[in-house]
């Protein structure tokens, strides 16, 4: 059976302030640059029938540093969650006029459910089943939580036990025919 490698872009400014990044394309910081491009060693040797990205410059840039340019395919079922009225906001700014907001139990007005995420994630899942051989996925930190509670077959809300660093290195994997994590949110 297939597996899905995932990755998370590396650093931006953003996710060092810890502002939600979802439809603003924020660059790779110089950190986010060096993580992608350790990512081609760890990535070396390894076989993908298809490798698909995020469209946002973060995701593609550390595609293309971890040397996954030339097989790159965007998907836009790959962007981040749209986090409306709370783009660019940190969660403590949040919670100052809605005290003990989380996105995964309370949303944003005026951007994506959590369903619709899942809508998302469940088609790129779908997609990479359909490969027939494994699959590298790059993008970003809420969407690959929801991605990867939906291969557990857990609901989306569980992403928010599944923490993901910048510039990690995730597997979703078999035990038999059980979907697994094979290993999560390995960075160095």
């Amino acid at each position: 059976m297939s597996v899905i490698v995932l990755v998370r872009h590396g650093d931006t400014p953003w996710s060092i302030s810890g502002q939600h990044t979802g439809r603003t394309d924020v660059p790779l910081n110089a950190e986010g640059r060096t993580q992608a491009a350790a990512l081609g060693s760890r990535l070396a040797g390894r076989a993908f029938g298809l490798v698909l990205s995020s469209p946002r410059q973060r995701a593609v840039d550390t595609a293309r540093l971890a040397g996954f340019g030339d097989e790159l395919v965007l998907d836009e079922d790959l962007v981040e969650w749209n986090y409306g009225d709370y783009e660019g906001r940190t969660t403590a700014d949040i919670r100052a006029e809605a005290p003990g907001w989380t996105l995964w139990a309370d949303g944003v007005p005026n951007g994506e459910t959590v369903a619709e995420v899942a809508l998302r994630a469940d088609r790129v899942l779908a997609r990479a089943a359909d490969a027939g051989a494994d699959v590298l996925l790059f993008s970003h930190g809420h969407l690959l939580r929801v991605l990867a509670a939906r291969w557990l077959g857990l609901d989306p809300r569980d992403g928010r036990l599944l923490a993901l660093a910048a510039g990690s290195v995730s597997e979703l994997g078999w035990e038999r025919e059980q979907a697994v994590l094979a290993s999560w949110n390995v960075v160095g």
